[in-house]
């Protein structure tokens, strides 16, 4: 089980992604775009500096949903290889099994 001062801090970070998303989106609309005047794409450069840095979604970590652990996470299951072999192993994974050849 991770710690979870690590577990919050990256909620905090998903609720802060989430708030920004839109802002973030429209912010990065007006720098990409080379028909707004450089000063404009100046300002938007700036604005988009001014946000929280925890509200980028780059700063988001995927983690395990049952322990919170924060290597070796499937991103299809959502779960660390660990919880991953165990939940498969005792059948509560749909379809899959374990393979032996």
């Amino acid at each position: 089980m991770a710690k979870l001062s690590v577990i919050e801090r990256n909620k905090k970070r998903e609720n802060l992604a989430r708030r920004y998303d839109k802002k973030r989106a429209a912010l990065r609309a007006i720098i990409k775009d080379m028909n707004v005047p450089a000063e404009e794409r100046f300002q938007a450069v700036m604005k988009l500096a001014a946000l929280p840095r925890n509200s980028a979604r780059v700063r988001l970590h995927l983690r395990c949903e049952l322990t919170g652990r924060g290597r070796g996470v499937y991103r299809k299951f959502k779960l660390s290889r660990i919880k991953l072999r165990e939940m498969s192993n005792s059948g509560q994974i749909p379809g899959m099994v374990k393979s032996s050849w």
